[in-house]
């Protein structure tokens, strides 16, 4: 098994990918065409977003049939080659499984809907209150999470959108079914995988109105979800010894990743959380811009890495995924210091302590494509929200403010390859517009250039390989009340590494501890994002955006 400490994952969104037919959509085959492009980068594994059969009204969340790949990202055959093919590079597949909820169309809602009492009650149906829905609670997509279906007179629980109906894990038939799927595409050489929003399975035995927010209180993290967790590794992951495993916890807590990620409870190798990516929420509205809040940031990081590290729990490290926007986007600077800044943010999460995930195109600087029309948007969630906007009378060009900044579109657009037509993404028309800074930043012209974005984290993968400390030492947070810089100290032995960063494009000042500032030690930069960064003293001075991470043998 390869040792996740030390392991990093590139993730992709198949549908953005690399399209090698011509229809627009990304598909395996262009997952395949690319596996040489992600060996010089220096991955591990590869984490696919979900390529089953699917309406595509979430992107693929929304599933309806778990045994089989979806015509439009090709076939089983294509997928067992891409098995293969990753493998002779020494790179291995995640899959993403989602079993929090099914698509309305998979044939186990279909035959709900016709009234079979057994899949009836493989999902949520509860009967009106008050000639009104069970509870007042609302979807992660806006609206509420109850859908009225007339020949019951019963709603059936949707967390999500409308179409995507949430699974009864209290019954053990369902739990049955998912093991199934799980060892289906395990048998099938796969050695990773990302369970979504799994947090949320377990839920309440009594359902009641939230009256004090949109219910999630009541199933995140729910009573029984350490049971269901621990059962699925038992019946399915658990029996292997090569296989690493994520969870995505929405709106989660320290206390419980400890015990979804301690190897002792037997549950799962790591887990994501979020709270990192929601200090640009004003009073914790998504829907909203402000200026990300650095000193609640480095409070997060400060709490979930020494917390998570006490608990002998394990992180998942990311700024980007499908569901987020361009970091360099967000906290960075996407115009004047796009190369220092993407460097910047990489080192930060890249020394933690941790598994790294890269999101495709992250590692050569893609932004977001600042979209000026609603008519090249494609999420459900953003075209949702534009409408909740408007009802709400907001202006236009403010919703579209809006949007540019927070959709999920703004990972979702075609990885830009190189500098031609369609960003080589696509001989044909893509699902979703390319991104219009394509000339300027794309892969060719990363990898042709030997101080691009792309070496730094091909560097920072590989020093991850080489260096214990990075994947093994202890994480103590310093110069905590900084308002510039976020730092850390790694220690391992008789080895520390000291990390600073500069999260700001104007010059700071910066003093250090004495402590790590001794006769006996010999430092060197292991990394930095300026070629002549300051060596190890008493007063530093870091530029705009600047990052280094000192390596120090006493």
């Amino acid at each position: 098994m390869k040792d996740f400490k030390k392991s990093t994952v590139y993730q992709i969104y198949p549908k953005s990918f690399y399209d090698t037919n011509g229809d627009g959509i990304g598909d395996l085959n262009g997952v395949i065409e690319k596996l040489d492009y992600l060996k010089t980068l220096g991955i591990e594994y590869i984490w696919l977003t979900p390529f089953y059969p699917s309406p595509q009204v979430d992107n693929g969340y929304d599933i309806s049939d778990y045994y089989n790949i979806d015509p439009s990202f090709g076939t089983l055959e294509d997928f067992k080659k891409l098995v293969e093919e990753a493998k002779a590079r020494n790179i291995y597949i995640m899959l993403d499984m989602v079993l929090n909820h099914t698509s309305t169309e998979h044939n186990w809602f279909k035959r709900a809907l016709n009234g079979e009492t057994k899949y009836k009650d493989f999902y949520i149906f509860k009967e009106p209150i008050n000639n009104e829905s069970p509870t007042n609670w609302q979807s992660k997509f806006g609206g509420n999470v109850w859908e009225y279906v007339e020949e019951f007179n019963e709603y059936y629980l949707h967390l999500f959108d409308r179409t995507q109906a949430d699974l009864n894990w209290d019954n053990k038939e369902v739990r049955k079914e998912i093991y199934n799927i799980v060892n289906y595409w395990l048998e099938k050489g796969v050695k990773g995988l990302r369970f979504d929003v799994i947090n949320l399975i377990s839920k309440p035995e009594n359902f009641e109105n939230d009256l004090d927010g949109d219910g999630r209180k009541f199933y995140t993290d729910g009573s029984k979800i350490h049971e269901y967790i621990r059962e699925l590794n038992e019946n399915t992951y658990g029996k292997y010894d090569d296989v690493i495993t994520v969870g995505e916890m929405s709106s989660t807590t320290v206390e419980n990743c400890i015990k979804y990620s301690n190897p002792e409870e037997k549950e799962l190798s790591m887990v994501f959380n979020f709270h990192h990516l929601k200090v640009d929420y004003y009073k914790g509205n998504k829907w909203t811009i402000m200026d990300f809040d650095f000193k609640q940031l480095k409070g997060l990081f400060k709490v979930w890495q020494e917390d998570i590290q006490d608990g002998e729990g394990w992180n998942a490290l990311f700024w980007c995924n499908h569901d987020q926007p361009r970091i360099v986007s967000r906290f960075g600077d996407d115009k004047e210091y796009l190369k220092e800044s993407a460097k910047m943010l990489a080192t930060t999460i890249h020394m933690m302590r941790g598994t790294p995930y890269i999101y495709q195109g992250e590692e050569f600087g893609m932004t977001n494509p600042y979209f000026n029309t609603i008519e090249k948007y494609r999420d459900v969630e953003s075209i949702n929200y534009y409408n909740i906007l408007k009802e709400q009378g907001k202006a236009e060009d403010e919703i579209l403010k809006i949007l540019k900044e927070k959709s999920r579109d703004n990972s979702r657009t075609p990885v830009q390859w190189d500098d031609k037509e369609n960003a080589g993404f696509s001989s044909g028309t893509p699902w979703i517009p390319v991104g219009k800074d394509y000339k300027r930043t794309n892969a060719e012209k990363a990898v042709n250039d030997k101080e691009s974005i792309f070496y730094h984290y091909q560097k920072l993968i590989q020093l991850r390989k080489d260096y214990e400390i990075i994947s093994n030492g202890k994480i103590k947070f310093i110069l905590e009340e900084h308002e510039k810089v976020l730092a850390y100290v790694r220690n391992l032995d008789n080895i520390t590494l000291i990390v600073l960063n500069n999260f700001f494009n104007e010059e700071v000042k910066l003093g250090l501890i004495d402590e790590y500032l001794n006769d006996k030690s010999k430092s060197e930069i292991l990394i930095s994002n300026y070629k002549d960064s300051p060596i190890l003293n008493e007063e530093l001075i870091l530029r705009p955006f600047e990052s280094v991470a000192y390596y120090i043998e006493a």
